[in-house]
């Protein structure tokens, strides 16, 4: 049998050529992303003065529907667009909503201790993020499904190529954490969200430019039914291009109406799950059905990791920035920057972990992946609670930094079990017909996992006016790192007790 059937014939440097686009893709594409995100929440603490629960809030709001919108941006991809011009029209609304943040109107004061803020200017901010979420719904899930089409379903160097696909990612995160993290608390919030804006430009250029790289492996399955008429002389293809303006306005809507945005995230991620099991009842062979079942199972453990792994961007960097010594070797750094040790491990540790799984691979001993998984939930767990209990003590201001460099370490390092190896497990897994679909549900848990991130850190906040209400509760914050590592460990062993069935559901799939 040809391992390497149904994959890209042009390759550079062992793999398909137009893993290559995609990496420069989405290193610009979370370049702009994880460069905002690192200043969101000082952003709306320390500019819009909110407390520290309320900014939590519009966090998992806003990071939860960032990963809900791939559901519709891979159905429609499925059904009508094909991954290109999906990736190509996300890329284009990210470019304007990163453009939006750079104006953020009057900075908000405290007046006979009531937070007076510009309202206008907060209007324009949620309609900035609401760009964003839209974006990334059109470009998140199909840039990672085009590199699923990238290489055959039995090609070894799957989950290889998906770890420097994923080493692209986090570069881009590094770079702009360091560079947009220091520019927007030092020099201004809208330089800093200008520069984030800059970058989704240069990956719509790469995108745009590199298409013909990849070999039509991200097509739309039927080019004709995008010619057909939809309303009104509107062609479905225009059609959907007006929708994806409608789902700015609903984003924008729901991002002023946070716990709203929790409940439609948990219906809508429990009903994509029925649709799935559904479609493998009725359109599957046994096969197909109890693969999707495994994926279904496997997808809703890992919302349970993020809820814990998006606290670095929530309550690890309000924690960073009120509770630790950031001085290092003479260099102070800025909290919001404190984020880059989490891509900084990824990328020094993911070559490793992929050198790693294909050696064990060679020699039959690379564990399941949902061992990989079970593994991740220990590892981040423990974590949060070896983090929690050196911390419970030290009540100074002034904590040693290296308390965080074990934290970040022990996220990075669960990280490399559970995000690339799911990606990989989606696509070589699904049914070819839904992959985009079942792949929007991928990043769908994952945004239920956000939303969680966000109440979680809510959780922590002590309540009061003005900069005050920033304030972590110590006590609080330990406390619930030592719950969620405690239910995180608690997943991990339960997912090894499953294992054995998972595996034989899997039919022969690592």
């Amino acid at each position: 049998m040809d391992l390497y059937e149904g994959s890209q014939k042009r390759t550079f440097l062992g793999h398909p050529i137009g893993i290559y686009i995609c990496f420069l893709t989405e290193m610009w594409e979370r370049f702009s992303y994880y460069g905002m995100r690192a200043l969101l929440i000082l952003y709306l603490t320390k500019y819009h003065l909110f407390g520290a629960e309320k900014a939590s809030m519009i966090y998992g709001a806003f990071v939860g529907l960032v990963y809900m919108m791939p559901i519709i941006g891979g159905y429609l991809s499925d059904r009508y667009l094909g991954s290109r011009k999906a990736v190509t029209y996300g890329a284009i609304l990210l470019v304007f909503g990163h453009g939006l943040m750079a104006f953020h109107g009057q900075a908000a004061y405290i007046s006979e201790d009531t937070v007076i803020r510009d309202e206008t200017a907060l209007n324009i901010f949620f309609f900035a993020l609401a760009l964003i979420i839209t974006g990334v719904g059109f470009l998140k899930a199909n840039i990672t499904t085009v590199v699923g089409a990238l290489y055959g379903p039995k090609d070894p160097r799957r989950d290889s190529g998906f770890t420097i696909f994923y080493m692209g990612l986090n570069l881009g995160a590094l770079i702009s954490m360091l560079i947009v993290g220091y520019v927007g608390e030092t020099y201004g919030w809208n330089y800093g969200f200008s520069i984030a804006g800059i970058g989704m430009f240069f990956g719509l250029m790469v995108f745009l430019w590199g298409q013909k790289l990849l070999d039509g492996h991200a097509e739309p399955s039927n080019p004709e039914r995008l010619k057909e008429i939809a309303f009104a002389g509107i062609n479905k293809e225009t059609a959907i291009y007006i929708g994806g303006i409608a789902l700015v306005i609903v984003s924008w809507f729901l991002m002023q109406y946070q716990q709203l945005v929790g409940f439609f995230l948990g219906a809508s991620g429990f009903i994509m799950i029925g649709i799935i099991l559904v479609y493998g009842f009725m359109q599957c062979t046994k096969i197909e059905r109890e693969r999707l079942m495994v994926m279904c199972c496997l997808i809703v453990f890992q919302s349970v990791f993020y809820a814990l792994f998006e606290q670095q961007a929530a309550s690890l960097t309000l924690l960073a920035d009120q509770q630790f010594d950031k001085n290092i070797f003479g260099l102070q750094i800025k909290a919001s920057q404190v984020q880059t040790m989490n891509t900084l491990f990824v990328c020094i540790l993911a070559p490793v972990m992929a050198w790693g799984w294909l050696a064990l691979a060679k020699k039959n001993l690379e564990p399941s992946t949902p061992v990989k998984f079970g593994l991740a939930m220990i590892i981040i767990g423990a974590g949060y609670m070896i983090f929690a209990s050196a911390l419970g003590g030290d009540e100074s201001t002034s904590k040693s930094f290296l308390w965080l460099v074990f934290i970040y370490f022990s996220l990075s390092w669960a990280e490399l079990f559970i995000i690339p190896v799911g990606l990989s497990m989606v696509t070589k897994m699904s049914v070819a017909k839904i992959v985009g679909m079942v792949m929007g549900t991928w990043f769908l848990f994952m945004a239920v996992g956000n939303y969680m991130a966000g109440w979680i850190s809510s959780l922590m906040g002590v309540s009061g006016h003005g900069g005050s209400s920033a304030m972590l509760d110590m006590d609080a914050t330990m406390g619930v790192y030592s719950t969620i590592g405690i239910v995180s460990i608690g997943v991990g062993l339960f997912i090894f007790i499953l294992t054995p069935l998972l595996k034989k559901g899997m039919h022969g799939i690592h």
